[in-house]
């Protein structure tokens, strides 16, 4: 049997149509089949590789870790280094009440974290969270997704959630003094890119400090230079209580964190000792990469080349077929007529002989085309990828 054969058969399925790719190499902005086909990546791992594939700088970081040591002991327990370097970096470039960070495997881990933070801090129960948001599959991070076709197998689900209107004003008195937090994406995605106005965001963040409802921004996929800026909400203005970082925080490692003000995280820690616990979270490995992928982004001003990149890809993506193109920095969705359209698309820039182009679909935006390439992306493959794309829009 083959390789496709076998993962069909013995790798858990997410959908009953997997892309089913072989890659077996990927370097840069390009992935490379088992046939020696080159794709041009505009998915990127989905926001995880901001500074490409493979960045030299994140490979002498884990091999001088794997040199140290592996895992040895649950998260917070010894004093490891690539944890406490990695958590200083992030702090010393975050805003002042950000100052705590506990790592976890993943983003909807961090999800879950926060949560429970929330509950702890406030002694509320009650969580606002928006419609069409993503915030993770597990089931406390389910419970807060704005879609009942994604939440409806699996209720029960937690109690006391309200889902409310993105970028609107309608709800914020629904924040009182029963609110345990509200937690919104600083840009949501799946929606297809949905970038809010400063002063809404603005409005949100004081309600809550009115209220003492903690302020929960997902910055899972905004983080770490997606937005044209470090962090998306520094585009805004405002700061949050608690945010949540992911996907590129591990520069190709899996990884997730919650950061917050030290006198509400230490809170996990007593009442009951051990109030949060992961046994890998802030793996040494993924800490050390995360690490220089962090500092590869902020010393090679990857940031810096965000926005011109950006406007390469508003210059080109103009054609009949295009309804609208929605963008914050390198994170653009394409809109079309609907899912056929969009879906026909996406497979035959991915066939495209030459050169493939991988790319794909929003979850709750399925007429919209994803593109979050790494920051990395160079303009003569934006020109290449956008070509192809134009060109079978054309046939």
């Amino acid at each position: 049997m083959n390789q496709r054969s076998l993962f069909l058969q013995h790798v858990a399925q997410t959908s009953l149509a997997p892309l089913a790719l072989e890659i077996v190499k990927a370097e840069g902005c390009n992935l490379f089949d088992a046939d020696g086909k080159k794709y041009i990546d505009l998915i990127g791992g989905i926001s995880v590789a901001n500074t490409g594939h493979r960045h030299p700088k994140v490979l002498e970081a884990i091999q001088k870790q794997l040199d140290a040591y592996l895992h040895i002991m649950i998260y917070g327990e010894f004093v490891e280094t690539p944890q406490v370097q990695y958590a200083k970096f992030l702090t010393d470039h975050l805003p002042t009440n950000l100052n705590a960070v506990y790592f976890t495997n993943s983003g909807a881990e961090a999800v879950e974290g926060a949560m429970k933070l929330a509950k702890r801090a406030t002694n509320r129960t009650r969580i606002i969270a928006a419609k069409k948001s993503y915030h993770g599959s597990t089931q406390g991070a389910l419970s807060i997704i704005g879609d009942e076709y994604w939440r409806n197998a699996y209720r029960p689900l937690l109690p006391g959630v309200l889902h409310v209107d993105y970028n609107s004003y309608d709800w914020l008195e629904e924040i009182n003094e029963e609110t345990a937090c509200v937690i919104l994406e600083t840009v949501q995605t799946e929606a297809g890119v949905i970038v809010p106005s400063k002063e809404w965001l603005q409005a949100v963040r004081k309600k809550c400090t009115d209220t003492g409802t903690l302020f929960i921004l997902d910055e899972i996929q905004a983080g770490f230079g997606r937005t044209g800026k470090l962090w998306g909400f520094e585009n805004f203005d405002v700061i949050p209580d608690v945010v949540l970082l992911g996907k590129a925080l591990g520069g190709g490692m899996p990884m997730g964190a919650f950061i917050a003000d030290r006198k509400l995280m230490i809170q996990l820690a007593d009442n009951p000792v051990l109030g949060h616990i992961t046994t890998f979270g802030g793996h040494p490995v993924c800490c050390a990469a995360g690490l220089a992928a962090m500092k590869a982004l902020l010393d090679e001003q990857v940031i810096e080349t965000v926005k011109q990149k950006e406007q390469l890809f508003l210059s080109l993506l103009k054609h009949p077929s295009i309804k609208a193109v929605r963008s914050c920095g390198l994170w653009l969705a394409v809109e079309f007529e609907g899912f056929e359209i969009n879906k026909k698309i996406i497979d035959a820039v991915i066939a495209h002989e030459e050169t493939g182009v991988l790319t794909d679909w929003f979850l709750f935006a399925s007429d919209c085309l994803r593109i979050s390439p790494p920051l990395t992306i160079s303009g003569d493959e934006i020109n290449i990828a956008c070509h192809i794309i134009l060109k079978h829009l054309e046939s």
